[in-house]
């Protein structure tokens, strides 16, 4: 399997990254989350740095998720604790970087792509981008409560129920309606307009965002919530090991509830 790649490249005072996995929807392999939380170290380290985008290659996907063939080797709930550990750990690196971050979402932004997103301070998408975690209808798994709590901070209850057991995905316009966009561009109009909000952020007072971020994280993390045991539950059913056969095999799930 084609492992992918994240890259990184700086342009004066903002940082810019790179989900390049195209063939895959940019669907993020162990490889790949590992060379985020690398880039994230990087990032962290460079007191230069102002601001940051982030973004999928190929013009399709922001991020399609992670990729399903690797939890074809999870056989106990205890896979999904440790999958959700390591993560959750990389996604409180991306959150919890000390500059202004901008998700740039052209096309598909799914399961750990919403996530990754999610972890973003602002995102900016193209009018065909797609939104959502349809893990009811796939594979039969959740979320960590983290991610959990993410998109209720970012979507609302409401949407997030909607998205979660209707296994919707929501467009471009709703998503920005919703607040979760700041703005939407054309595909020719896109660079541009990414290139005017990072410039934007990297003039602004680095440490009035840098603690600014950090306060609002504070705020959301107030009410801690131990949901271990739900993790567990869902990654050590029979319906979530039928819903990775399934999607491997291209085929709909038999759910049994078990």
């Amino acid at each position: 399997m084609d492992q992918g790649t994240v890259r990184f490249t700086r342009e004066g005072a903002i940082a810019h990254v790179v989900f390049d996995r195209p063939q895959a929807r940019n669907a993020m392999t162990w490889t790949m989350y590992e060379q985020l939380a690398e880039i994230c170290a990087t990032i962290r380290a460079d007191r230069t740095l102002r601001a940051a985008t982030f973004r999928g290659a190929g013009g399709k996907a922001f991020i399609a998720g992670t990729d399903i063939h690797q939890f074809q080797a999870f056989t106990t709930g205890e896979d999904g604790i440790a999958y959700e550990a390591r993560i959750e750990a990389i996604l409180t690196g991306l959150e919890t970087l000390p500059i202004p971050t901008l998700a740039v979402v052209d096309g598909w932004c799914v399961g750990g792509g919403l996530a990754i997103a999610a972890c973003c301070d602002l995102r900016i998408g193209t009018p065909t981008a797609q939104f959502g975690i349809p893990i009811a209808r796939t594979l039969g798994n959740c979320l960590s409560t983290a991610n959990y709590a993410r998109l209720v901070a970012e979507l609302g209850v409401a949407r997030t129920k909607r998205i979660l057991l209707m296994a919707e995905m929501i467009p471009a316009i709703e998503a920005r309606d919703a607040g979760f966009l700041l703005d939407m561009a054309e595909p020719e109009a896109l660079d541009a307009r990414v290139a005017e909000i990072a410039t934007r952020l990297a003039g602004h007072a680095p440490v009035t965002m840098r603690v600014t971020k950090e306060a609002i994280r504070r705020i959301l993390a107030a009410v801690e919530v131990d949901g271990d045991d739900l993790v567990r539950e869902c990654y050590g059913s029979n319906d979530f090991h039928e819903g990775v056969a399934a999607f491997v095999a291209k085929r709909p799930a038999e759910w049994t509830g078990s």
